[in-house]
């Protein structure tokens, strides 16, 4: 199936959305502050230039969009209908560049977590997101997830 707007059109739409401080990010950013925690934002020396990074507990958190990062299972995750093979190469390469840099943040000794965009969308866990981070974060767990409870498994 052809796209259903004009290339012009289809280039104005994708230069608006945001790599960077987007609604998601922030959120987390605000939690995480409250919670009493100091960090550093988009380290680009780090391999996939985390959102944000605990550097004296050597923590990355990744915010990622369920669309852009094809958040297995979830139902904000959905494929377009139109130009299918050019999405579905798309987002298969940006899972596998989030899994080559969470795997090179792991060998480098550093531990991961990934708090997905549907969380920040789900009124129950917003209001709890910083003291679940908190909460892994001294768990001490070398990889970890916050996700809507409906959409995927945290």
């Amino acid at each position: 199936m052809a796209d259903i707007v004009t290339p012009e059109k289809r280039s104005r739409m994708m230069a608006g959305i945001l790599g960077k401080d987007t609604k998601p990010e922030m959120l987390v950013r605000r939690a995480l502050f409250a919670e009493g925690f100091r960090f550093r934002l988009h380290r680009s020396d780090l391999p996939g230039g985390p959102d944000i990074v605990l550097p004296g507990r050597k923590v990355a958190i990744f915010v990622h969009g369920c669309f852009w990062h094809h958040h297995a299972g979830c139902r904000f995750a959905k494929l377009p209908s139109s130009n299918t093979n050019f999405w579905r190469n798309k987002l298969d390469g940006n899972v596998e560049r989030d899994r080559r840099a969470a795997e090179a943040l792991r060998s480098a000794g550093w531990r991961v977590l990934t708090v997905w965009e549907c969380a920040t969308r789900d009124k129950s866990v917003v209001l709890s997101i910083g003291a679940l981070v908190h909460r892994w974060v001294d768990d001490g767990a070398p990889v970890g997830e916050i996700a809507m409870r409906d959409s995927a498994a945290p």
